[in-house]
C-alpha cells in the first residue's frame, strides 16, 4: 500500500468515526450509552468556528502551550542528566535512587496542595505539576537505555585514549538517544494530562481552565471543543518529538513494514537415469575416498 492510499485510509476512518458520532447524537439513540445528552458535531463545530473568531480562545491556547513547553524542556533536561547519573554511578544510585523511587509512584495531580504551599503564584505551580509528570518517564527510560549499551564501545574508547567526558558524548548520549526519546514521547502525553488538570483546579487561563468552566455552565459544546483542542495539541507536540527523534537518531536502521511474501516452492527434479544412478552409487564422496579404494584395487 502507497502513502497516497495510506493517508486515503485514514481520514476515511475519521471520516466514519464523525459520521457515526453525528448519526448517534442527531437521533437521539439511547441504547446503554446516552447519546442523547451528547452535542452534535455540527454543534461543536458551530462552536469551534465562534471560539476561533474570539480573543479568549488564542488566550487560553498561548498559556496551555507555554506551560506545557516550559515544564517538558525542565523535565527533559533534569530528567536526561539525572537519569546518566544514576545509570553511571554507584554512588549517585545510592544517594538518589531511594528518594526517586519513593516519590515516582505519586501522581503528578496529587502534587497540586505541593505546589500551592511551595510556589508563590499558580502559574509558577502548574510548571512545576506539568515538569514532574514528564520527569520520571525520561528519567526511566533513560537509565535503562544507558544500562543496556554494550562495554565494548566503552572499551574502545577508552584504548583510543577517551577519557569520561568523551565517552559520555560518543557513546552514552548517542547509544542511549533511541530509550530517552521512548521516555519523551511518553513524557509528553502525560504532561498534557496533567496540565490540563492542574489548570482545571487552580488556573485562571488555558484549555483546561476553559473546559472546566464550560462544564460548570453547562456548556457541552465547549466542553468537547475543549476536548478536540487538547488531543489536537497532544498529537502535535508528541508527533514533534518523534519526528524530532527520527532525525536525532538517522544512524538506526529503518525497517518499513513489508508483507512477508509467500515462499515459492522448490521446482521438481526429474528422477536420474538408472546408468547416471549406477555412476552416483560407484563414484566415492570425497577424494580421500577415492584414494583409498584406489591402494586396495591395487
Amino acid at each position: 500500500m502507497n502513502r497516497s492510499a495510506r493517508y486515503a485510509l485514514r481520514i476515511a476512518s475519521l471520516a466514519v468515526a464523525l459520521g457515526l458520532w453525528q448519526l448517534l447524537t442527531s437521533r437521539d439513540i439511547d441504547l446503554w450509552l446516552r447519546f442523547s445528552q451528547f452535542p452534535t458535531v455540527t454543534d461543536v463545530a458551530h462552536t469551534f468556528a465562534d471560539r476561533l473568531a474570539g480573543a479568549d480562545y488564542w488566550t487560553d491556547l498561548t498559556d496551555s502551550l507555554t506551560r506545557i513547553l516550559t515544564g517538558f524542556l525542565l523535565a527533559a533536561v533534569l530528567g536526561v542528566a539525572t537519569g546518566v547519573l544514576v545509570a553511571r554511578s554507584r554512588l549517585a544510585e545510592d544517594l538518589l535512587g531511594p528518594v526517586l523511587e519513593v516519590i515516582r509512584p505519586v501522581p503528578a495531580i496529587a502534587l497540586v496542595p505541593v505546589a500551592i504551599l511551595l510556589f508563590p503564584s499558580n502559574e509558577q505551580g502548574i510548571v512545576f505539576i506539568t515538569c514532574a509528570a514528564a520527569f520520571f518517564p525520561v528519567l526511566v527510560s533513560t537509565r535503562h537505555a544507558v544500562r543496556a549499551l554494550t562495554p565494548v564501545w566503552e572499551e574502545a574508547v577508552r584504548t583510543m585514549g577517551g577519557g569520561r567526558w568523551r565517552v559520555l558524548g560518543s557513546v552514552v548520549l548517542p547509544g542511549a538517544l533511541p530509550g530517552v526519546f521512548g521516555g519523551l514521547s511518553v513524557g509528553i502525553g502525560v504532561s498534557w494530562i496533567c496540565v490540563i488538570s492542574a489548570e482545571m483546579i487552580s488556573g485562571q487561563y488555558g484549555v483546561g481552565y476553559r473546559t472546566w468552566q464550560d462544564y460548570t455552565v453547562v456548556d457541552y459544546p465547549g466542553v468537547f471543543v475543549g476536548m478536540v483542542t487538547i488531543g489536537v495539541l497532544g498529537w502535535l507536540t508528541s508527533t514533534a518529538v518523534e519526528l524530532l527523534g527520527r532525525r536525532l537518531t538517522r544512524w538506526l536502521p529503518r525497517t518499513a513494514h513489508v508483507p512477508a511474501a509467500r515462499p515459492k516452492p522448490a521446482p521438481a527434479r526429474a528422477a536420474p537415469s538408472p546408468a547416471r544412478a549406477a555412476v552416483r552409487e560407484d563414484t566415492p564422496a570425497h577424494p580421500e575416498e577415492a584414494r583409498d579404494e584406489h591402494l586396495v584395487r591395487d
